[in-house]
């Protein structure tokens, strides 16, 4: 699956920051510009993971499931 997402990035020190608007809580570091990138690609994919785990518990046995892809 394709998604696309924006990675926003603040320097503090020799450390560089990076959070995504779009994912709130998902944020990442490090000493360089793609060390923090990596960080934050991490952190997106666990929260989401995350949420889907969370959003699936209420979802009865009986129900039709079906994945939608995004391009």
């Amino acid at each position: 699956m394709h998604n696309e997402f924006t990675a926003v990035f603040e320097r503090d020190g020799e450390w560089y920051i990076a959070y995504c608007p779009e994912i709130p809580g998902a944020n990442g570091q490090g000493h360089n510009k793609d060390e923090a990138r990596r960080s934050l690609a991490d952190a997106i994919a666990l929260i989401l993971e995350d949420r889907r785990q969370d959003g699936l518990r209420g979802v009865p046995p009986d129900a039709e499931r079906e994945t939608v892809i995004l391009k």
